[in-house]
Parts: C-alpha cells; sequence; structure tokens
C-alpha cells in the first residue's frame, strides 16, 4: 500500500496573521511558518496503517518555496518515509485549479494506492484541491471524513452531514480528505528527528512534471483592487453589577436592536 500524502506550510495560526496591502496576499513572511496541523491530522491517518503493516509506505508531498522543505522534514520526522517537493518560481500566486493540476501531475508520476490530504487548510480554507486531485487523477474522492480506514484494497469513513452521519467506501486508488476528527497526530520523537536528517526529499520543477501550470496559464484571474489595514478592537462595555446590571444588559441589547 503506498501513501502520498499532500503537505501545505501555512503561517503559525498562534501568530497574528497580516495581509500584504500591495499583492491583496497573505504575507507569509510576517509570521512562522510551520506544517498545517490538519496535514499533521491526514499523516496520522497513514502511519497508523504504516503500523500495522510495515510494508506500507508513506510520502509527504509538497507545492511550495524553497521554505517549504522545513515543512516536508517535519512529516518524515514524524514516521513519513521520504519527501516530494515541487518548487518553481513559476507557481508563486497560482489559483487552486494550478495548483491541482501540479499535484496531480506529480502524484501520476509517483504512483499511489491512496492520497490523503487535510479537507481544509488554516489559511486559504478553499477545501477544493482533494475534489480536485481526485477528479484530475479520474479516481473516487471522499471528502470530510471524520473517520478513516482501509482493509481489503477499501477506503471507508465517514461523513458528517445535516442530515446525520455517513458511511462512505471506496476501492483504491482513492483520494480521501479528513477531518481533524479523524485522528490526533503523534509528535515527532528524537530518533524520528535524526533520521529525517537522512530521508530523500525529491526536488522537482514543473519541467520535471512535463506540465505548464501557473498564474500565467489560468484561463481566468482574479485581480486584487485594494487591501487596507483592518480597523483596530475597540474595548468593549464593561457591566458592574451594582445591582442594577440586568438593566445595564437589556438596555445594551435594546441598543443593538437584539431583544
Amino acid at each position: 500500500m503506498k501513501f502520498v500524502v499532500l503537505v501545505k506550510q501555512v503561517p503559525d495560526t498562534g501568530e497574528v496573521r497580516k495581509l500584504d496591502l500591495q499583492t491583496g496576499l497573505l504575507d507569509r513572511a510576517a509570521s512562522e511558518l510551520i506544517p498545517d496541523e490538519i496535514t499533521e491530522r491526514a499523516l496520522e491517518c497513514a502511519l497508523r496503517v504504516k503500523d500495522a503493516d510495515n510494508s506500507t509506505e508513506v510520502v509527504a508531498l509538497s507545492v511550495g518555496p524553497e521554505e517549504s522543505e522545513k515543512s516536508v522534514r517535519r512529516l518524515l520526522a514524524m514516521g513519513a518515509d521520504r519527501g516530494v517537493h515541487i518548487v518553481d518560481g513559476s507557481l508563486a500566486g497560482a489559483d487552486m485549479l494550478q495548483t491541482a493540476k501540479v499535484i496531480a501531475a506529480a502524484i501520476q508520476q509517483e504512483g499511489f494506492d491512496i492520497v490523503l490530504a487535510g479537507n481544509q487548510s488554516t489559511d486559504g480554507r478553499g477545501g477544493m484541491i482533494p475534489s480536485m486531485v481526485a477528479e484530475l487523477l479520474g479516481v473516487p474522492g471522499m471528502p470530510d471524513l471524520d473517520a478513516f480506514e482501509v482493509s481489503d484494497g477499501t477506503v471507508r469513513g465517514s461523513l458528517r452531514t445535516t442530515e446525520g452521519d455517513v458511511r462512505l467506501a471506496a476501492p483504491v486508488p482513492a483520494v480521501a480528505a479528513v477531518t481533524e476528527r479523524a485522528a490526533e497526530a503523534r509528535f515527532p520523537t528524537f530518533k524520528g528527528i535524526m533520521s529525517a536528517k537522512k530521508k530523500t526529499v525529491d526536488k522537482l520543477s514543473l519541467a520535471d512534471l512535463g506540465i505548464q501550470a501557473g498564474p500565467a496559464y489560468a484561463p481566468v484571474r482574479s485581480v486584487m483592487v485594494s487591501a487596507v489595514t483592518a480597523p483596530p478592537k475597540q474595548t468593549g462595555i464593561t457591566v458592574v453589577d451594582d445591582g442594577s446590571a440586568a438593566a445595564q444588559l437589556a438596555e445594551f441589547l435594546e441598543s443593538k436592536h437584539l431583544l
């Protein structure tokens, strides 16, 4: 069984994130860059299969600038066998479809049984890349899985809807996107961190994949018209309970047309 786990490097959610007012894009230099937490949870799902069957191979794949290798290395430290890193300057600012085209081309070249990804990144929150990759690869796509398992050549999981939980199943090869409920990611061990330094990370360009992609090849493009700094947060009203707190709350709610 061969897993390809999609890795995305994002600004640390514990820090303040900023927009570049010149480009309208997220300023990735404004905070520390780390692998997205949902990426680590997707990896955990693959590693649990590997724990039960040591013949399982887990490949961490990322598209991004040179510094994205740091996030790939962390997943190697957690237990992935090797990494694939697509680096190409022409991909800067690529939309989801162009990114999905690159990922699908790399996966086809790599070979796979199951592609695992997080359902939604914490920076863009588009949530469409896994489904796009499944469509481009021509395999079943299983979105938003709260639980993930694989046995007898079949991927199974549960999907929460407004009507209730739905059980899904698809034969491999397949693409699955998991939610934060699917697994708690393990921490890298000291042994894992040391071994990650010796593991292979293959660097590929668009030329290596034999494709053309990026903003220049998008049939349509969004254009940033303007961007402004978010207004500073205002201090809220403090209600002191001096016997009139209930009246103060009622007055405040009425002033906001909430009563």
